[in-house]
């Protein structure tokens, strides 16, 4: 069986146009998916990147363009300028990061419904009821909200640290732990596909 590390934020629009494409692909190969939320504009950071707020005009001119002709392709609701963007991602990222370890829901729809929630709803992610309310909507126990944290806390900066040394730089970042092929952006998930049906 094939298994795919999914490097993600909470708050790209990338993943959030990734939409279910993922786990579609995945369930028809057989493969495995974990999910890793980390902090993105660290990994920026930490790998070359340039955040959001310091790129210059043409990059975020054309990423503006970029992203509605996208969502349009891909049949997807997007509001370019979200009411709660950028927002902290850590809340988010640790109710994802609880919910794997409790099982038990959609966890491929809970990390959807929290980019939907960005991206689509103008929602807030950093909010605690917002965030109770993604849990309970995909089959968890809204309380890992709460509960989740310290192991949340641990495995988010983790996260970072493995994606880092994995060779990720950016999100969407998909990686087949047994072949190191990594794919970067919601645009590579058809070779990713045709990568898992040579396995």
């Amino acid at each position: 069986m094939a298994h795919i590390d999914y490097y993600l934020g909470t708050i790209s629009p990338w993943c959030y146009l990734a939409g279910d494409r993922l786990e579609r692909i995945a369930a028809r190969h057989g493969a495995q998916i974990t999910y890793r939320p980390l902090d993105l504009l660290q990994l920026f950071d930490r790998t070359g990147g340039v955040r959001p707020a310091q790129r210059h005009a043409s990059r975020m001119d054309y990423r503006n363009q970029e992203l509605p002709r996208w969502a349009d392709h891909l049949g997807m609701p997007l509001t370019l300028k979200p009411a709660h963007w950028p927002v902290n991602m850590a809340p988010s990222s640790y109710a994802i990061i609880a919910a794997q370890e409790a099982g038990g829901g959609d966890l491929g729809g809970l990390v959807h419904g929290f980019l939907r929630a960005v991206w689509a709803e103008n929602r807030d992610i950093s909010d605690d009821a917002v965030i109770r309310d993604i849990l309970g909507a995909h089959g968890f126990d809204p309380a890992l909200a709460d509960t989740g944290l310290f192991v949340g806390a641990e495995t988010y900066g983790r996260n970072l640290e493995q994606a880092v040394a994995a060779g990720a730089f950016g999100a969407p970042f998909y990686i087949v732990r047994e072949t190191d092929q990594r794919f970067w952006g919601q645009d590579r998930l058809d070779f990713l596909d045709r990568h898992l049906a040579t396995l």
